[in-house]
């Protein structure tokens, strides 16, 4: 396995690479801008934020991947909400925290060179504040295979998964493969595993998203006791940081009613972290696996319901994916703004001014100093 020291931690040099980084994320102009190619921000080292790499999960080049670590962390569920939103947080970061805006949405204009994804490009979609963007896509950088497969690791279909991908790479023309299989539940799964929810009767780890929020609804009906999250339908519980939000499509579901008439059926489903809820403005904030070919963040528009907590008001990207469950965390709430607070952001705001800070938060007033490591 390669030695991966973070480097923008350790070096005034690296630092001030990293906050020019940081800085373009507040150029934005429209959807048809994409951000030059540029480094991922690192992972703190271990010493400030206790995780393991899910690149250091997994051993060998591209063609003979094979998973080295698969064993969680255990702890009680209490203990996990924090962990997961810091886990996230510092993935997203990893990524170069590409930020999706479903608060402001608009007609797509795809930029040059990208091709047209799934929804028709003439329907209304969401802003992408910042479009991920690297040399090659980002299935192609070397750090990131081995990232994506760490995730892969925390599966039971693990090592099925990696060998069909080797397949792939060994193949003729293999050198350009990307992942063959959607890695979003992985993320997910791996996130849960490095939380301390490393017992399958806690969180049920799949390749499927599908198969944990079952678990979930099990949980609600009584017969998963020591489920770490129990199934609700959007906004009939508050919705806090370490909670997650979940869509559908194909059968595109509406309530846990719905899919529990189909529990075990296979289902096309899609969860992402929640990490912030914005009072201020009206917005949700969660973190998802390969959205966009990244673990990206969106942001959701927000309605209050009647018992005045704030839930996303279109409930969906577009029709075809609604937005059918909050899977709650059966753990004490944290702060609201959680994602600040994370070690990550922390980190960040050492070595850049709040003015650089990514727009999602909302900018600080010149006279802010910048805050001392």
């Amino acid at each position: 396995m390669r030695n991966r020291t973070p480097r923008i931690w350790r070096s005034p040099k690296r630092r001030k690479n990293g906050a020019r980084f940081v800085s373009l994320l507040v150029a934005f102009v429209g959807i048809a801008d994409v951000a030059a190619a540029q480094d991922a921000l690192p992972r703190l080292p271990r010493a400030a934020f206790d995780v393991i790499a899910p690149s250091e999960r997994v051993q060998g080049p591209r063609g003979g991947m094979t998973v080295y670590q698969s064993l969680c962390r255990n702890a009680p569920t209490s203990w996990a909400r924090r962990r997961v939103v810091d886990v996230a947080v510092q993935e997203w970061a990893f990524f170069g925290m590409q930020t999706i805006d479903a608060t402001r949405i608009e007609e797509r204009i795809l930029p040059p060179g990208l091709v047209p994804d799934a929804i028709n490009p003439k329907l209304p979609a969401p802003r992408i504040e910042r479009e991920f963007a690297r040399l090659g896509t980002p299935e192609s950088n070397d750090e990131l295979d081995t990232t994506i497969a760490g995730y892969w690791s925390s599966t039971p279909d693990g090592p099925r998964i990696l060998a069909q991908q080797n397949d792939a790479w060994s193949a003729p023309g293999g050198n350009s493969v990307g992942w063959v299989q959607p890695w979003s539940a992985a993320f997910i799964s791996w996130v849960m595993c490095e939380a301390g929810l490393g017992e399958m009767a806690q969180f049920q780890r799949s390749i499927a998203h599908r198969n944990y929020i079952d678990q979930a609804i099990r949980a609600r009906d009584g017969n998963a006791p020591n489920s770490g999250y129990v199934a609700y339908d959007v906004g009939d519980e508050p919705i806090v940081p370490g909670d997650m939000l979940c869509s559908s499509r194909r059968p595109a579901y509406r309530s846990v009613a719905e899919r529990r008439r189909q529990m075990g059926n296979g289902a096309r489903t899609h969860c992402d972290i929640v990490v912030k809820v914005d009072e201020p403005g009206k917005r949700i904030f969660a973190i998802g696996g390969n959205v966009r070919r990244a673990v990206s963040l969106k942001l959701f528009p927000t309605v209050r319901g009647p018992d005045g907590n704030l839930r996303p008001a279109n409930l969906s990207f577009d029709d075809e994916r609604p937005m059918f469950v909050h899977m709650k965390l059966r753990a004490r709430a944290i702060e609201a703004n959680a994602l600040d607070n994370s070690p990550t952001i922390k980190a960040l705001d050492c070595v850049l001014i709040f003015e650089e800070r990514h727009p999602a938060y909302g900018l600080v007033p010149a006279n802010v100093p910048k805050r001392a490591c």
